[in-house]
């Protein structure tokens, strides 16, 4: 049992869309990933997923909206629902999902797929 401290995990990662485990929480992981540009369309059919903006901003498209979201801001999205994270700049995102879920969702055949995280 040790705290984490975000900007050191944060500083350890030089890659974008590739998210890393950086602790558990019953059945859920907490990961960390940077994201730049955009992500492939996708949705979870059953499972939520919490974006939770630790730097910078990012942008949540929905196929009838669009939810923006600053520093210290999160938004969950609902299982079934499709979306597609972008940022124009990098951005450091905390993401909370239940363990084994996969970054692409049903999209799970795009380059950007991760089975397997590593730990930080």
């Amino acid at each position: 049992m040790g705290k984490v401290n975000l900007a050191e995990k944060f500083a350890l990662i030089d890659d974008h869309w590739n998210p890393r485990l950086v602790g558990t929480l019953d059945d859920y992981d907490i990961k960390l990933v940077k994201l730049e540009g955009e992500f492939v369309w996708h949705k979870h059919d059953v499972e939520d997923e919490l974006f939770l903006v630790v730097n910078g901003r990012m942008s949540i498209d929905f196929r009838d909206l669009t939810v923006d979201l600053e520093r210290g801001e999160f938004l969950v999205v609902q299982k079934g629902v499709e979306h597609r994270p972008r940022a124009e700049r990098e951005c450091e995102v905390m993401l909370l999902e239940r363990k084994g879920v996969v970054n692409t969702g049903d999209a799970a055949d795009s380059g950007l797929t991760r089975h397997t995280l590593d730990r930080i």
